[in-house]
């Protein structure tokens, strides 16, 4: 299994990031991984990436998981669990007030151990969008 995450700690209010993390239209203005995002952020919405890493391709994903301010999960892949991406977001105040940042993606499947080879190192994209994500809630 394939896994990348990040985490970084963020000094603005979990509502602040929450609202650059779920709309959709701005991600190219502050995030450097993609070339956009289409789609509506919310719960059991399709939301299709356009990632700067592969240009050209697409990522559809399904939002399987939102509960605003606190977490979300976009969950994409083939057909009956052949292959399937994970990506998890999650807030959490920590004792010194400021909100933990942790954004995950698991990649799993029967064909997982194929697949995982094409995959490039998505670990460099991860710390520039924590990066930018801090840097941009922190100076809203």
């Amino acid at each position: 299994m394939k896994t990348f995450s990040v985490t970084t700690a963020i000094r603005a209010t979990p509502e602040k990031i929450w609202a650059l993390l779920t709309h959709a239209p701005e991600y190219p203005s502050w995030n450097p991984t993609v070339e956009k995002v289409e789609g509506r952020i919310a719960a059991g919405e399709k939301v299709t990436v356009y990632p700067k890493l592969n240009p050209g391709r697409t990522f559809p994903v399904t939002v399987t998981e939102f509960k605003p301010g606190k977490a979300m999960t976009w969950t994409g892949g083939m057909p009956l669990g052949l292959f399937k991406g994970v990506r998890t977001f999650r807030l959490r105040r920590r004792e010194d007030g400021e909100i933990e940042f942790v954004m995950r993606e698991v990649f799993s499947g029967l064909l997982a151990p194929l697949i995982e080879k094409t995959i490039p190192d998505l670990q460099p994209a991860f710390d520039a969008f924590a990066a930018a994500l801090k840097k941009t809630a922190e100076n809203a």
